[in-house]
């Protein structure tokens, strides 16, 4: 039998909060991130609102020395950074020493796109012949594993120190790889999170798709409504999640604080056959992924006590709360509690994940299940499924057993991750 596994450290850079004091403020107050954006009226956007971490020098001369800051030029790397240094330090863990590094402890961090503002500003000095004027640290900030090697250094983490990439799945997906490593026994924890970049270098793709909102530029934070029968599209967002994840054995001997238990997980892909594609998913693949999650970890479907889904404000919505009641055999006043964070701070991408995650565990802290905003007008098709009570409108207390949060992405594939409140 493999090692249990629980969440001994928390940290998050979120457009509606950054530290989990506020971001835990936002989401049981309801308050959004979701603002105007000049850049993006000016640049002639159709949506012109987004999520973006309200970042300034002070707050970032604390995670950072002049050196590192020295050309620093790529925004998932700053979110990231605040993120995990927070979530080691919620841990109570301290920093390797300069001699050897800490060979127990690891890092599986994710990102989609990393430092595009970044490599753009070095395409412009390659394209006007001065190379020489890059900077030395171009490559770091630019490579995807840029993140976790940042990470790696600055806390001196001797296990396995990587990046996985997996669009909008990669936070959940880095939560289950770090699980295996730890169960396996390979190591005793592993900072994991995911990161995504700001800007429009890294939005506009999504507005030339015409997926994003486009009558709400005037009202940002009404922009983003999941599960709603006006939602328009999903609204871009960025910043950074990070969990510890750590074996039980090593968190008691420390004497760590514990926020959950991780029972488990999965993921797959639905092949982009059927009804999926590139960026639409394979049903019978979202609820074989949901399924073998409840199986892998060990439990019944009627344990499931409430459900943070993907939701992306999209007509996608009432395909996935479908797909929940299939895989779970579940409707009704049957059906567990949902939230979708989105309406809150947008989709944040390849950080989406991780972001959603550290709000999902901190409801077995408070004992309540987070509300859903912008949903007033639920979808019929999700109504015709769902009481309308399990979706609730604000905050409510509910001491939550078992959460089961997913991610799907781009690409078809998918994540369910299961956490439960911990009792030993």
């Amino acid at each position: 039998m493999g090692k249990r596994v629980v969440i001994t450290g928390l940290g998050v850079c979120a457009p509606n909060g950054i530290g989990l004091d506020d971001f835990t403020k936002a989401l049981q107050d309801g308050t959004s991130g979701i603002r105007f954006d000049k850049q993006l009226e000016d640049l002639e956007f159709a949506c012109q609102i987004a999520g973006e971490p309200q970042l300034n020098e002070t707050l970032i001369n604390q995670y950072f020395t002049p050196l590192q800051l020295r050309g620093l030029n790529a925004s998932g790397i700053l979110y990231g950074v605040i993120a995990g240094t927070d979530a080691w330090k919620d841990a109570g863990l301290s920093i390797a020493e300069k001699e050897a590094p800490d060979w127990d402890s690891g890092i599986i961090f994710g990102t989609g796109i990393l430092g595009v503002d970044k490599f753009r500003e070095s395409t412009h000095l390659v394209d006007s012949k001065n190379v020489r004027r890059i900077g030395s640290t171009t490559v770091l900030q630019t490579m995807a594993s840029g993140i976790s090697a940042y990470l790696g250094g600055i806390l001196g983490c001797g296990n396995q120190v990587t990046t996985n990439s997996s669009a909008c799945t990669t936070g959940t997906e880095g939560i289950l790889m770090a699980y295996d490593r730890i169960v396996s026994g390979k190591a005793k924890r592993i900072l994991t999170g995911s990161c995504s970049d700001s800007g429009p270098y890294v939005w506009g793709g999504f507005d030339a798709m015409r997926i994003l909102p486009r009558k709400y530029n005037d009202n940002p934070t009404k922009g983003s409504r999941p599960m709603s029968a006006s939602a328009a599209g999903f609204v871009p967002g960025s910043g950074a999640g990070a969990l510890i994840l750590e074996s039980l054995e090593s968190a008691q001997e420390r004497g760590a604080k514990i926020y959950a238990e991780v029972l488990g997980g999965a993921v797959n892909s639905g092949g982009q056959r059927g009804k999926g594609s590139m960026t639409a998913p394979n049903s019978h693949a979202v609820q074989r992924c949901i399924r073998e999650a409840v199986e892998s970890a060990d439990i019944q479907s009627a344990d499931v006590d409430a459900i943070n889904g993907h939701l992306t404000a999209t007509s996608k919505d009432p395909t996935e709360i479908k797909n929940w009641a299939k895989a779970l055999k579940r409707d009704g006043k049957d059906f567990p509690y949902v939230n979708s964070f989105k309406g809150l701070f947008g989709h944040c991408l390849a950080a989406s994940g991780s972001i959603e995650s550290v709000g999902a565990v901190l409801q077995f802290r408070k004992g309540q299940v987070f509300g859903n905003v912008n949903c007033d007008d639920l979808h019929t098709e999700i109504l015709e499924l769902v009481d309308e009570e399990k979706i609730p409108r604000k905050t409510i207390l509910h001491s939550a057993k078992i959460v089961a949060k997913a991610s799907f992405g781009f690409g078809d594939v998918n994540a369910c991750v299961i956490f439960k409140a911990f009792n030993d």
